[in-house]
């Protein structure tokens, strides 16, 4: 099964478009309904819905990556990105969402910096 997305807030909205056009199941805060939540009820929300979220937020989703780990408690993936262009982007997620499954990446910590 493939990778679906889940973008945070600070992710570009215009990737989505260029993620579902290469067929990439990819969902933006915005589209739903989600903004201004705070990182770990993002994650929460990726998680409900079986999605590993994509972030520049880096520091706050690691400590969250660790903090599920320590718990015990699952998660779908998170990918972390600096900014970069929409097609570095995605570049990046289209070789991550075509090489890994939904299992291979669930409690995985991704650095799309690996993926270009």
């Amino acid at each position: 099964m493939r990778i679906k997305l889940y973008l945070d807030e600070d992710v570009d909205i215009s990737l989505t478009n260029a993620l579902k056009q290469k067929g990439i199941d990819a969902l933006t805060t915005q589209e739903a309904g989600k903004k201004r939540l705070s990182d770990a009820e993002q994650l929460e929300f990726a998680v409900n819905t079986g999605r590993a979220i994509l972030t520049h937020n880096k520091r706050d989703f690691i400590l969250l990556h660790k903090d599920y780990a320590l718990k015990g408690k699952e998660h779908y993936g998170i990918i972390l990105s600096d900014q970069r262009s929409i097609g570095e982007m995605l570049r990046g997620l289209s070789k991550l969402t075509f090489s890994l499954t939904v299992e291979q990446m669930k409690n995985r910590r991704e650095f799309l910096s690996n993926w270009l």
